[in-house]
């Protein structure tokens, strides 16, 4: 799926694909998936039929089969060829085939697999925390951004998140306590270790390779701490629209499991420094 820190990590992506995906079909998948692509609808470029997209580290493609639903031409890059499999049979089923196209390849390499200026949507989802280079995955992305209306769409696993989640679902004070400053979390899915971001760091990250940050959501504000009585299933929309509401607000997007970014190129400023 993507460049690992460890071949321990690489291999989960391999390995787990089937799990992964059915972790997607559960009430917490869905809802970061159904997050992240309400975001991101907010502030796609109109649509026109030349519209291209990129999805670095696609997984099984749950994002790019519904960006292709709406007309556009997806790209879906992994470095995990079950992932990629599972994303082909996911478009064939969704009548999208037409319109996808499946590259085995590493998020790192973007700039070496794409030519400059090739895209007007890139998603870059839960890919962060796990390559060896963040900052050089962003870099590539900007570079084959195609001009400064085209977007980026960024998401990564929230430190302030993992305080929350060790003190309040956990129990764990000891363990709240070092996710106050921790850049590595544990990935509950497979094991192993996951970056941790801040949104300040997140912006400065995006900042440095000359994105401006448009718009910041919180992702799963609340969700993960809902008591037993609250069916994740049958509430799914009224819990859905809360955490749309709350992942708006600054004071709860602070403390949600993930950070979004959407974020374009910076225009060049004129001569007469406007």
């Amino acid at each position: 799926m993507r460049k690992m820190t460890t071949d321990v990590h690489s291999e989960r992506f391999q390995s787990g694909a089937e799990r992964y995906a059915a972790y997607l079909a559960t009430p917490e998948g869905r809802l970061r998936l159904d997050l992240a692509f309400s975001n991101l609808q907010e502030f796609l470029p109109p649509a026109r039929p030349s519209l291209r997209a990129l999805d670095l580290g696609c997984g099984t493609g749950a994002i790019a089969v519904r960006l292709a639903r709406l007309g556009l031409h997806v790209t879906l890059l992994d470095s995990s060829m079950p992932m990629l499999d599972i994303a082909k049979q996911a478009a064939r089923e969704a009548g999208v085939a037409a319109k996808i196209t499946l590259k085995h390849g590493d998020a790192a390499e973007v700039a070496n697999l794409f030519e400059a200026g090739s895209f007007d949507v890139i998603l870059c989802h839960n890919v962060l925390e796990y390559v060896d280079d963040p900052d050089a995955v962003l870099h590539g992305a900007a570079r084959v951004l195609r001009d400064s209306s085209a977007i980026l769409s960024v998401m990564v696993r929230n430190q302030a998140g993992e305080v929350v989640r060790a003190a309040i679902q956990g129990g764990d004070l000891a363990g709240a306590e070092h996710s106050l400053s921790a850049e590595w979390g544990q990935e509950s899915l497979y094991g192993g270790r996951v970056r941790l971001f801040t949104p300040g760091g997140l912006r400065t990250m995006l900042t440095r390779v000359s994105l401006r940050v448009t718009a910041e959501r919180g992702v799963r504000v609340i969700s993960d701490y809902l008591p037993p009585k609250t069916s994740r299933k049958a509430e799914y929309d009224a819990i859905l629209a809360l955490e749309r509401n709350l992942g708006r607000r600054p004071e709860f997007a602070a403390i949600a499991r993930y950070t979004h970014c959407l974020a374009h190129r910076a225009a060049p400023a004129t001569e007469d420094g406007a």
